[in-house]
């Protein structure tokens, strides 16, 4: 087994990368993310690999765009304002096909809103963000050890499917520190026939990257063919953890920090004799409806609980189908919901109180 080390969140996203074999990264800093940024200035050079500040976001999205075409295995980090100048870039990138990693530590919003951690980013990452009917895979960890290992599957994923795969932080994630182990065995480069990389290994004709087409029945013919690419993504990438679901009266509904906290209030209901249960999303796209089908047909009551207005739980409203009431319960603008604070939402709703 790999030796533990102790790691900030963002710094072992930037080390998972380089495991993965990432050797390009393009970025501008931005709290609470700056470290990740930081880390790859420093590491990059140290394992042959290329770092470069761009001027702006708009600049460091475009140049993944050619990194990825040209094979590499290349990210680019930001937080939520600057997430939103990329958009135009990831549309870009998916109507391309190219695979790529982007980190989002997100932040409260919106506008330039704060550094504390936030989850209002849900429906630019899941619902596309930017023009266009396209889809990131979207991949959300709770842990800093899971930071590692989502990013190392972030890189294969991208390359498996070619297409841009977003890892949805937060900044309590980003900042906090834990033990965390690199599996090397993990990793598995692909060929990239594909890419734009000239007349190489005596090609004909050389490769060409784009996402225009002028023709509208090319342009829908591209686009049937993504659609089944994201249908086959749904069919096989859906990630999810249940907890206590058997026996379960109350499915309590949660990603990223926000289950760490909805697992305390959880852990403390069930101590109290109540039969509280959760499923946590991993990947956010493709969202995992069919647990939710099936739980729905024992559970009594969803609540979920996010650092938001309430985002996913739209989600997780049409996943459950109306079979069953889905209370919802948010902070907002960087502000943390405590576990006492989730476990006297149990408490209403288990005695027929109902959500706040």
């Amino acid at each position: 087994m790999a030796e533990k080390v102790l790691m900030k969140g963002n710094e072992a996203i930037g080390e998972a990368a380089i495991v993965a074999g990432c050797r390009h990264y393009f970025g501008y800093p931005i709290t609470p993310q700056t470290e990740l940024t930081e880390y790859m200035a420093k590491r990059m050079p140290q394992v042959g690999g290329v770092f470069l500040q761009a001027e702006s976001e708009i600049a460091a999205i475009n140049m993944v765009y050619g990194a990825a075409g040209a094979g590499a295995r290349v990210m680019t980090s930001s937080s939520s304002p600057g997430i939103s100048l990329k958009q135009e870039g990831i549309s870009y990138i998916a109507g391309a096909e190219l695979p790529c990693v982007i980190v989002n530590i997100m932040r409260g919003g919106p506008g330039l809103g704060g550094i504390q951690p936030g989850q209002a980013d849900y429906f630019q990452a899941t619902k596309g963000g930017g023009h266009g009917d396209y889809h990131n895979i979207v991949l959300a960890p709770n842990s800093v050890q899971e930071l590692v290992d989502i990013t190392i599957l972030a890189f294969d994923l991208a390359d498996q499917y070619r297409n841009p795969v977003m890892i949805l932080g937060d900044g309590a994630l980003g900042q906090m520190m834990e033990p965390v182990e690199f599996n090397t065995s993990q990793v598995s480069p692909v060929e990239k026939p594909w890419a734009a990389t000239g007349m190489k290994g005596g090609r004909k004709d050389p490769n060409i990257i784009n996402s225009l087409h002028l023709q509208p029945d090319e342009l829908e013919k591209h686009n049937i063919h993504l659609q089944k690419k994201y249908q086959t993504i749904r069919d096989k990438e859906r990630r999810y953890e249940e907890l206590y679901t058997d026996d379960a009266e109350l499915i309590l509904v949660a990603y990223g920090i926000t289950s760490r906290i909805a697992r305390s209030a959880m852990e403390k209901a069930r101590a109290a004799g109540m039969k509280v249960g959760m499923l946590r999303p991993i990947t956010l796209w493709p969202f995992p409806d069919l647990p939710f089908n099936l739980l729905a047909q024992k559970a009594h009551a969803f609540l979920t609980i996010e650092l938001s207005a309430g985002q996913m739980v739209e989600d997780v409203r049409l996943a459950v189908n109306g079979a069953k009431p889905v209370y919802f319960y948010g902070r907002m603008g960087g502000m943390m919901p405590s576990p006492k604070a989730v476990y006297e939402q149990i408490v209403n709703i288990m005695s027929g109180k109902g959500g706040k």
